[in-house]
Formats: structure tokens, C-alpha cells, sequence
């Protein structure tokens, strides 16, 4: 009971002290959300220090607040297509795709191995002899697919 004397005695300090926990926990656990429920409640503590309003109006003005900037937030993020100098990032077989390269081993069963760079690949393609020249055509999961030039 003392703490929401407490509360009520001092509600635009605790708003405020409440938005920079939040903003202390967003540098703790990143994500965005709190760094935006943080500031909503920096602002809801300076707006009702010059306007004095009761607690449901200030929770609501909290909630609002919050929602409306983590979904404008959302809204901003999901539509901003990263630029970048290196687009196959982490996709190392779309690298090789259209590249030609001569088999050191046959392809038996379908399947087969081809070095590439410094690391050996498993390949699938029609049976084909070693020193057969090949074209990457594309890739599933690890799994380069070749065909015959």
C-alpha cells in the first residue's frame, strides 16, 4: 500500500524513472519494443508534470503511446530493404551459380564431389566421367546442381 501511495504522491517522477528502466532494459535485451514503451513513458511522465491527470488517463496515454510508436516503428523496419555492398552474404552456392568447372571424380548415382576454391562440394547431375566440363545451374541446401557444357 505504501509503494502506491508512493506512486501516486510522485506519478510523473515514476513515469519517468519507469521509461528509463525500459530504456536500461532495452540496452540489456534488444529488440526495439522497450527502447519505444521507454520513451512513451519519459513522455507520459513530462506530460502529466505540466498537466496533472488521473492514473487510468495516464496508463491510457502510456498505451497509447506505445503502441502507436512500436507499430510506426514496425512499419518503418519491415519495408527498408538493406542495401549492402556484398548481397550473397551467407549464401556461399549463390556464388558459384553460372560458374563452369572440370570434375576431378565422376559423378555416380547422380551424385559426386567438385572442388571449388579451397573447399569440396557434393554436386548432383547426370553421370558424367571425370574431367567432364560442367556449368552450376543452381543449388539445394548444400548441394550444388551441375549439368554437362
Amino acid at each position: 500500500m505504501q509503494i502506491v501511495n508512493f506512486l501516486i504522491e510522485n506519478g510523473p517522477w515514476s513515469w519517468i524513472v519507469a521509461g528509463l528502466v525500459l530504456l536500461a532494459l532495452e540496452l540489456v535485451l534488444p529488440g526495439g519494443f522497450l527502447l519505444w514503451m521507454g520513451i512513451a513513458g519519459i513522455l507520459t511522465g513530462i506530460l502529466t508534470l505540466f498537466q496533472p491527470l488521473a492514473w487510468p488517463v495516464q496508463w491510457l496515454i502510456f498505451g497509447v503511446l506505445s503502441l502507436v510508436s512500436i507499430l510506426i516503428w514496425l512499419r518503418l523496419t519491415r519495408n527498408r530493404s538493406s542495401q549492402t555492398d556484398r548481397p550473397l552474404l551467407n549464401q556461399r552456392t549463390d556464388h558459384f551459380i553460372g560458374q563452369e568447372a572440370v570434375l576431378d571424380q565422376p559423378i555416380v548415382d547422380g551424385f559426386g564431389r567438385l572442388t571449388l576454391g579451397d573447399t569440396k562440394w557434393r554436386i548432383s547431375g547426370p553421370d558424367l566421367p571425370a574431367g567432364q566440363r560442367v556449368r552450376i545451374v543452381g543449388a539445394d541446401g548444400a548441394v550444388l546442381r551441375i549439368e554437362p557444357v
